[in-house]
């Protein structure tokens, strides 16, 4: 999905992985009671899935490192960067929310149109990128000059999805996307190509996320208290779920040396 000028065999190499920043840093981050010097470090092309608890801390999580609130203290870096602005990291991230920010009365040619222009994309640029999310999101050709309403919450969520890949981000936020979707429908549109897109899904049911994700950190008490690859919780015959979760983290002596993992590729 990403575009550059790089080959994927020399993306992957481990002399150039070794030079990159992190896709996505965060340290020491405070935001009222939910977060107390959270520490979370995940590469570029990871899949990773984010559950806390309580539940809302994960969704806390990504909203601050999708800019839409400011921590208490700490910092968050995306591909290096520090400004949020379209000059910095912008418009190399993408959030998708359980709210989608749609106008109900445009089209999903209208919105997506909309979003393109946000983004500072050239017109050539958001008529091509509007039409490739379109496509991948399943847009229905007969609706993408019905007004999204009438498509109701599938539709809305369709277009949200488009709205959110047009821009080709290096770095995709979702926080529990697309649940008015049927699951395996959702599974499909959830699979998105590329080995340089980093993904970080927050979700209650973990349990759902199996396929969409390699690895998993685990948020207790406003901190990192592991971050695993999903098949290290499942050797230990543990399931992905809030229970096996936290299983996993205990006891805290034979957790420590997991407390220092970040997420992989």
């Amino acid at each position: 999905m990403l575009s550059s000028s790089t080959p994927d065999a020399l993306w992957s190499a481990p002399s150039l992985r070794a030079l990159r920043p992190a896709a996505v840093a965060c340290t020491d981050l405070r935001f009222g009671r939910d977060l107390d010097r959270c520490t979370l470090t995940v590469p570029p092309g990871a899949r990773l899935l984010i559950v806390s608890e309580p539940d809302g801390v994960a969704s806390t999580l990504l909203s601050l490192i999708a800019g839409l609130s400011h921590p208490d203290g700490g910092e968050i870096r995306i591909a290096g960067a520090t400004d949020p602005s379209a000059a910095g990291w912008g418009r190399r991230m993408a959030y998708l929310g359980p709210l989608p920010g749609m106008y109900p009365s445009m089209t999903p040619r209208e919105s997506l149109r909309l979003a393109g222009r946000l983004l500072g994309l050239p017109r050539d640029e958001v008529d091509q990128g509007s039409e490739r999310a379109a496509a991948w999101a399943r847009i229905p050709p007969e609706a993408h000059d019905r007004p999204i309403a009438r498509g109701g919450a599938e539709l809305l969520e369709r277009t949200a999805l488009a709205a959110a890949l047009i821009g080709d981000p290096e770095v995709l936020l979702l926080d529990e996307p697309l649940r008015a979707i049927e699951a395996r429908e959702r599974e499909s549109l959830l699979r998105l190509p590329g080995p340089r897109l980093t993904v970080l899904l927050a979700s209650r049911y973990p349990g759902t996320e199996r396929g969409l994700v390699s690895h998993v950190a685990y948020l207790r008490g406003g901190r990192v208290a592991f971050v695993s690859a999903i098949a290290a919780l499942e050797a230990r015959g543990l399931s992905l779920s809030h229970g096996g979760l936290a299983a996993y983290a205990e006891p805290a002596d034979a957790g420590a040396e997991r407390r220092r993992e970040t997420a992989t590729e």
